[in-house]
């Protein structure tokens, strides 16, 4: 196996990048010494989101989000920063509460300009209603552009300026009238039912709870009536007055978008004003990986459909592009391209489509553009980006980068004391490759005390992208594990591979070999390893748990396969049985097949001989109370449900809760710690029960790996994969 450290903490790269570290870090002194990071900081940390530039140019509209956990909401806000001078941030508006998907995931921001640059219109949910606000780029006046009694799903800014379009779907009164007779009536099980979650206002979709319904597939939720047929209204905005139309307005109907090259292009850009649409379109032989590996960047112009323009140069050929945009008023798309063989870097370019040059813009060490997102895009004008920066051992900030010198310069720097005490255990990435030949990259956190024996670790295997807190979902605060003597690591997933098994042995191999890399370094200790996550996280770590002698304790906080899932989400029918084949290999009710006994946990109950914390979602909960209750009930496992709680846990109060509780578990299983505070004593009372009671660990019996059961070679490499797996119910 071959392993190879960045030297030292990560650093800036490209122009100018000495005095932006130095200047970010002097303004964080300012504040105090350096000290630990803490759950709560993580919890706290200020995101920033959809910068977009004025026509103008002059300025760049965003909306930053802090969690408070006093208020167990969030705090938005919209911002307006220059471009041409060095003025603070202005604070010109309140952004309401973040929507979010159904998983618990943010949606990006919508904004747009007036023409004039003096107004900005965006979506925001106050007081329990969405509707359109505006405000004053001097901050002077923020005004409510619409008055619906339904909450506004997209709007449109006619080009002069005048008149807003919007769309809305049922009214808040018949969506309420709707939630009120199913509960009076009874309510009919069918597919649209998310089987075993609460069908009454069981989730948050906005800023209470809301009854909800399955529409799509069997994991993704909507609230009631959100089926509805869009209904357009335009109002004037100099009037207020109101009106109805008959759809969305023309200019809003581009008809680029009506092409087979455009509609079947993985990435799409339309050249603002023109004819042509930039494209990433993937190609080459998937060999076993989900997605094509290979992707093609390519201009196309209406005006001549049979004219195709691709970019040949080094730096587009084999690249792992996952944005596309066009600098406004010149020749120039500019592409983002997020590079698997560094963790998951990103660099942006801009290729000249009328001499075909390509030039680098920016190089950075973690991940830069709209947000927390690898495929949100910069605010973009003639001259400049506006990006939101976020790298290993810097926290998310906003930079002006020139478009043609590449220099940078930092507009908004809300983490600063976060960035100065993240000095205290910086990240240090990591690249190796297994037994296998696969190569993997990761964030390793050595222990901030120096130690004279080698620390315990804990890992979690899925993304490690930008400032890592505690991978996806925020699940294990890596920082603070190492402010507390615990050594993390964070692993980057191996591309995903159809096979199931394939996908499980893969991460059991770079965890394996991350560890005795470690070890053999005289870093970690080998007997002391805990590992956690969310999502495929969990199956990564539950399927280790089974399969290896690696792990000490584990976290996980999702389901895994089981009968009991699948039992769960049986009215989906062929849509779900469909799934289970091309995702697992799985039949539908055929649990006595190998497969099933190889990947369910409730096939291998006695494999587990380490402890388990389970930090579940309400929503999710009932699908692992097949294999949960056997391993609770024999002392092997601790749950934890949140009420309300989705696929990625977001109120403050249960991050918070989540980080607390695995920091305390690893210090108590991997140290032998425990805190002394009186409100966790029954906490402890019960893990001293669970440690009295475990079997000896014992090693695994190789005759039952699972790689016995099939055909050929466990692990295959391949190139590159950019695309999010679905998530596990």
């Amino acid at each position: 196996m071959r392993y190879e450290w960045n030297a030292g903490p990560m650093k800036l790269r490209g122009r100018a990048c000495g005095r932006l570290c130095v200047g970010l870090l002097a303004l964080a002194a300012c504040v105090g010494d350096a000290g630990a990071v803490t759950p709560r900081a993580l919890v706290e940390i200020t995101d920033l989101a959809g910068p977009v530039v004025s026509p103008d140019g002059r300025w760049v509209a965003y909306r930053t989000e802090r969690a408070s956990v006093e208020r167990n909401t969030y705090e938005t806000a919209w911002y307006v920063a220059s471009l041409v001078d060095a003025s603070p941030p202005r604070r010109v508006a309140e952004g309401g509460t973040p929507l979010r998907n159904s998983s618990g995931v943010p949606l990006p921001p919508d904004v747009v300009w007036s023409p004039d640059s003096r107004w900005l219109h965006y979506r925001a949910q106050i007081d329990g209603k969405v509707e359109v606000w505006r405000a004053a780029v001097d901050g002077a006046a923020v005004r409510r552009a619409t008055r619906d009694p339904a909450d506004v799903r997209a709007f449109h800014l006619s080009q002069d300026g005048r008149t807003l379009h919007y769309a809305v779907g049922a009214t808040r009164d018949e969506v309420l009238d709707a939630d009120l007779q199913d509960y009076d009536a009874g309510i009919r099980l069918d597919a649209t039912i998310a089987v075993g979650q609460g069908l009454f206002r069981s989730g948050y979709l906005g800023e209470q709870p809301a009854t909800q319904r399955l529409r799509d597939n069997e994991v993704i939720r909507y609230p009631l009536l959100s089926d509805a047929p869009d209904r357009w209204h335009a109002v004037d905005l100099a009037t207020g007055a109101h009106r109805p139309t008959d759809g969305p307005p023309a200019e809003d109907r581009d008809s680029r978008l009506d092409t087979a090259d455009v509609r079947n292009a993985w990435k799409r850009a339309l050249e603002p004003g023109g004819p042509r649409a930039a494209l990433v379109t993937r190609v080459g032989s998937r060999d076993g990986v989900r997605e094509s590996p290979d992707v093609v960047l390519s201009v196309i112009d209406a005006t001549k459909p049979s004219a195709r323009m691709v970019c040949g140069a080094p730096a587009c050929t084999g690249a792992a592009i996952t944005a596309v945009q066009w600098r406004p008023g010149a020749e120039d798309v500019l592409f983002t391209v997020t590079e698997p063989e560094t963790g998951y870097t990103q660099s942006i370019f801009r290729w000249n489509t009328a001499t075909g040059a390509v030039q680098p813009v920016a190089v950075t060490d973690g991940l830069i553009g709209g947000g927390r997102d690898r495929a949100s895009m910069c605010g973009v004008s003639t001259a400049a980006l506006a990006c939101v920066v976020a790298e290993p051992n810097q926290p998310p900030r906003l930079e002006r980068v020139d478009l043609t010198s590449g220099e940078r310069r930092v507009l908004h720097a809300p983490n600063a004391r976060l960035a100065w005490d993240t000095q205290a255990t910086p990240a240090r990435t990591v690249q190796w490759t297994d037994a296998h030949g696969v190569r993997f990259t990761g964030q390793f956190y050595p222990p901030a005390q120096a130690r004279t024996a080698p620390a315990p670790l804990v890992i979690s295997y899925y993304w490690c992208l930008g400032y890592v807190r505690g991978g996806l979902g925020d699940e294990i605060p890596f920082a603070a594990l190492a402010a507390n003597g615990i050594a993390s690591l964070c692993i980057n997933r191996a591309p995903v591979r159809m096979d199931a098994v394939e996908r499980y042995e893969l991460a059991r191999s770079a965890v394996e070999s991350a560890v005795d890399y470690l070890a053999s370094q005289g870093l970690v200790d080998r007997g002391k390893v805990g590992m956690g996550g969310l999502s495929f996280g969990t199956e990564a770590t539950l399927w280790t748990a089974v399969y290896s002698d690696v792990l000490t304790a584990a976290s996980v906080s999702s389901p895994m396969i089981s009968p009991q899932l699948r039992l769960l989400l049986g009215l989906q029918g062929e849509a779900f049985e469909s799934r289970l084949e091309t995702y697992w290999q799985l039949g539908g009710l055929d649990t006595s097949h190998p497969r099933w006994q190889q990947m369910s946990p409730l096939f291998n109950l006695d494999r587990f001989r380490i402890p388990i914390l389970m930090q579940m979602p309400e929503q999710e909960y009932m699908h692992v109370l097949d294999y949960a209750i056997p391993l609770i009930r024999s002392g092997r496992a601790d749950m934890y449900v949140f009420p309300h709680a989705p696929h990625q846990k977001f109120q403050p109060r249960h991050k918070l809760a989540v980080y607390e509780r695995n920091l305390d578990w690893f210090r108590f299983w991997l140290l032998g710690q425990e805190d002394e505070g009186p409100e966790k004593a029954a906490q402890y009372a019960s893990w001293r029960a669970m440690r009295e009671g475990l079997p000896v660990s014992e090693s695994r019996d190789a005759s039952v790996s699972p790689s016995a059961l099939l055909p050929g070679p466990v692990l295959r490499s391949a190139k590159i994969e950019q695309s999010n797996e679905p998530a596990v119910p």
